[in-house]
């Protein structure tokens, strides 16, 4: 099938990737302002045109857009994108080999998260709870810090919650990444802030609506757990890195330092690939180094 308008071909990239792949919201806007950006420099207008793009072309798009001030890490994300829109052009246009052209994007450091102590992620819920305008919004704001750390949530995992998970038992089914679903235990200091959060709420939390609630009664954005956050983080002296995300990466790292192989630290966090877990063994050795240089009597 044969489109001509710009619209089109990122109506027709944009369902593909939502209803065919069932990328994130925010891998979906990301993947269209790529093929845009790639349309409006080329003035491509049909799948045909697409589809013939070679490797040579992907390097002179990518030129552009370092020129831009783009990153590695940035570059490297802006190519996966491109060579999936080529390679869905290629299908479109019906060629036998939809494969897009071989090219290797530029390298990535792999930077070793910072997780935050036991302490501070206790202190960080407790003082965003503290600082709220409202008493429900102090304990919902705190039960989704809670999660994040105690259960090792991704805060989009958290946010997805509906009220269907209530009351929360001793594991929760968490729908991850690619609609892929775990099991993660659930402590029982997380079963009462959810718990405590729930009874406070002002809004009514049926099954098929969302857990945590806006101030205004709508779906809690991740905007508004990442600011009161960092308000807490400014308060309690903790530096930029302590970010929800680093919740997370605390609880793996906590985990691991306590003898969890990574196997199971794997399912725990819902990666796909065994490499993606490894980078915690780094975070320990790090974390473990930190504390030989400051308590050994050599260690400066």
């Amino acid at each position: 099938m044969r489109l001509s308008t710009r619209a089109d071909l990122l109506s027709a990239w944009h369902g593909h990737l939502a209803q065919g792949r069932r990328r994130s919201e925010h891998t979906v806007r990301a993947y269209v302002a790529t093929a845009a950006r790639l349309l409006d420099a080329s003035s491509l207008d049909s799948w045909d045109a697409i589809a013939r793009l070679d490797a040579a072309a992907l390097r002179q798009q990518l030129a552009r857009r370092r020129a831009d001030g783009l990153t590695n890490a940035s570059a490297a994300r802006e190519l996966s994108a491109l060579k999936g829109f080529i390679a869905f052009a290629r299908e479109q246009a019906g060629m036998l080999d939809p494969a897009p052209p071989r090219m290797r994007g530029p390298r990535v450091k792999k930077g070793i998260p910072r997780p935050v102590t036991p302490d501070e992620a206790v202190n960080l819920a407790v003082t965003v709870d503290e600082d709220a305008s409202e008493e429900w919004i102090g304990a919902r704001d705190r039960a989704v810090l809670l999660l994040l750390y105690g259960a090792g949530m991704r805060i989009a995992e958290a946010l997805s919650l509906t009220g269907s998970a209530l009351p929360l038992g001793e594991t929760l089914t968490v729908t991850g990444k690619g609609n892929k679903q775990r099991v993660v235990p659930v402590l029982p200091i997380l079963r009462e802030a959810v718990a405590d959060y729930a009874a406070k709420c002002p809004w009514p939390l049926s099954k098929d609506g969302p857990l945590f609630r806006g101030a205004k009664g709508g779906p809690l954005s991740q905007g508004v757990v990442q600011k009161a956050m960092a308000r807490a983080r400014v308060s309690l002296g903790l530096p930029p890195s302590a970010t929800p995300h680093a919740l997370r990466h605390s609880f793996a790292t906590h985990l691991l330092g306590a003898g969890a192989d990574l196997r199971s630290l794997q399912e725990l966090l819902g990666h796909a690939s065994l490499g993606s877990t490894q980078i915690y063994t780094k975070v320990d050795a790090a974390t473990l180094l930190d504390v030989y240089r400051n308590a050994h009597p050599r260690g400066d």
